[in-house]
């Protein structure tokens, strides 16, 4: 199992502090310091749509100046995650049998099993 999330976004930290008091064996992956790729979001997409894993609630959206923004499709969205990795909902948990975003401990244990 893989978290991507950023080290210091307080969602991340409380997923990965559930997942360690569970002793869930997982890898994480900082999206900032580790990058991102394209094929890994299209993966992505397959469990997830665009419009959830897209968080336009942040202070990345709101800051941004991009008249993409405005016209938003998958592909756009696409694009302006590779650029600005934090503007994905964070976490994002890929697991070998599907993909889910955000943290609510009822639904991690669901999801994992637990």
């Amino acid at each position: 199992m893989i978290v991507f999330g950023i080290k210091n976004c307080d969602t991340v930290k409380k997923a990965r502090r559930w997942l360690d008091a569970h002793e869930v064996d997982y890898q994480f992956h900082d999206l900032r310091q580790d990058g991102l790729d394209k094929k890994t979001i299209e993966q992505w997409l397959q469990s997830v749509d665009w419009e959830t894993l897209l968080n336009k609630r942040g202070t990345t959206w709101r800051k941004l100046e991009d008249p993409r923004k405005d016209s938003l499709d998958q592909a756009t969205a696409v694009d302006l995650m590779l650029e600005h990795p934090t503007l994905i909902k964070r976490p994002v948990v890929e697991t070998d049998k599907a993909c889910f975003v955000g943290f609510k401990d009822t639904e991690f244990a669901e999801k994992l099993g637990l």
